[in-house]
């Protein structure tokens, strides 16, 4: 049950973090939860099981969180969430006063009709 409970805290912690760092801004409640749960799950492992199996669940817990932020960010999924449009028109520079000059002209055509 332990052993379980360990990998469980481990995946939901890795699982936090990759989903603060890249679908929700800031350092909110899922990192804290991430961190904490990737925590508990070490100090469960250490406390629980072995000296051993603490040391191989801090390890696999730093050397998965790196490979799971790394294959996220490889994958491409942060272009499809990403806003990426560039702005290809261009508007020409107008004279201010020829426009003025523009609506007094037709201002005065209207008066005289």
């Amino acid at each position: 049950m332990n052993v379980f409970l360990v990998i469980l805290l481990v995946c939901v912690g890795i699982l936090l973090l990759v989903a603060e760092l890249y679908l929700l801004p800031g350092f909110g409640v899922a990192g804290i939860g991430g961190f904490s749960s990737l925590v508990g799950g070490v100090c469960l492992a250490y406390y629980r099981i072995s000296t051993m199996a603490g040391h191989i669940t801090l390890i696999l817990s730093i050397v998965l969180t790196v490979l799971a932020i790394y294959l996220f960010y490889r994958s491409r999924a942060i272009e499809k969430m990403a806003l990426d449009t560039t702005i290809d028109g261009s508007v020409g520079l107008a004279d201010p006063g020829k426009k003025i000059k523009e609506l007094e002209k037709e201002a005065e055509e209207m008066d005289k009709h």
